[in-house]
């Protein structure tokens, strides 16, 4: 008996059903169940919400997540070898888990969830950054979720919460807490996994607010951002002189020195040049 729920322990599951991750899915399992309900409990209250899980593998965030109370998991699982795993897991907790055999870049979960809706994943680390992002700049906000607790490696995580002049700040810090508060809320390391990754991982939670903190086009500041960050350093005005023919011009009427690099300008000043680069071409 596992410490959570009368379904048998990860290494049995794994064992059982031949799973060994493959590195080409990005895979790295969780094995420690107590651990797996940890980090659903960082999610916060699942009662009354429908929750969104990205590569279960065979499970074990799963299984938290429902032993935590989650009202529905909809768990997008592009490895075909997991399907009977979760089906077994679907069994014990009936009604409540519905899986897609599916590549989470191409479904729509949507039609398939009710909101309230929270996102909790382990993410495979090949397509985790790139979700982010797309949960980050829907075209209209609030988005469908109310928050996102996701496992990613530590680099990564900082680069998320991450405050100007580090070394970590760049497009994910800008996108990320420009819409959302950030927090890295669990460090794991790599003997948590099997196999072990080479790096450390760390869980962060965002909560979506309201109203992003300033006002700008989510495509513009998107797009501003990874060149300002993509020469990072260059100055300014060397970094975006492609994104407009006055881009000094328009770096001073958002209040940044045409000299400055991107690492040293602010959340709030990235927002102003969006807002003056929104009709450049």
């Amino acid at each position: 008996m596992s410490a959570i729920d009368d379904l048998p322990p990860l290494r049995q599951v794994i064992e059982t059903h031949g799973l060994s991750a493959r590195k080409s899915l990005g895979q790295n399992f969780l094995l420690d169940l107590n651990l797996t309900a940890k980090i659903a409990r960082r999610a916060g209250e699942l009662t009354d919400c429908d929750i969104l899980e990205i590569g279960p593998g065979p499970g074990g965030l799963t299984r938290g997540l429902l032993a935590e109370g989650a009202r529905k998991v909809l768990a997008i699982e592009k490895d075909h070898r997991c399907m009977p795993a979760l089906a077994e897991i679907s069994d014990a907790y009936p009604g409540r888990l519905e899986v897609i055999n599916g590549d989470a870049l191409e479904v729509d979960p949507l039609s398939h969830l009710t909101p309230p809706i929270r996102v909790a994943a382990n993410l495979p680390y090949n397509v985790g950054t790139e979700l982010l992002v797309r949960w980050l700049t829907p075209k209209e906000w609030p988005p469908f979720w109310q928050s996102l607790t996701l496992m990613f490696q530590r680099e990564v995580a900082e680069r998320i919460t991450a405050q100007p002049g580090s070394k970590a700040y760049g497009r994910l810090a800008i996108l990320s807490q420009w819409r959302a508060n950030t927090n890295i809320v669990m460090s794991l390391p790599p003997g948590a996994f099997s196999p072990p990754p080479k790096v450390h991982s760390a869980v962060v939670h965002l909560t979506a607010l309201p109203e992003p903190r300033y006002p700008a086009d989510a495509h513009t500041l998107s797009r501003i951002v990874a060149a300002a960050f993509n020469q990072r350093r260059k100055m300014l005005r060397a970094a975006l002189k492609g994104q407009a023919p006055d881009i000094e011009d328009r770096l001073i009427a958002a209040g940044i020195k045409p000299t400055d690099r991107a690492e040293v300008v602010s959340l709030e000043q990235f927002c102003a040049l969006a807002r003056v680069m929104k009709d450049a071409n």
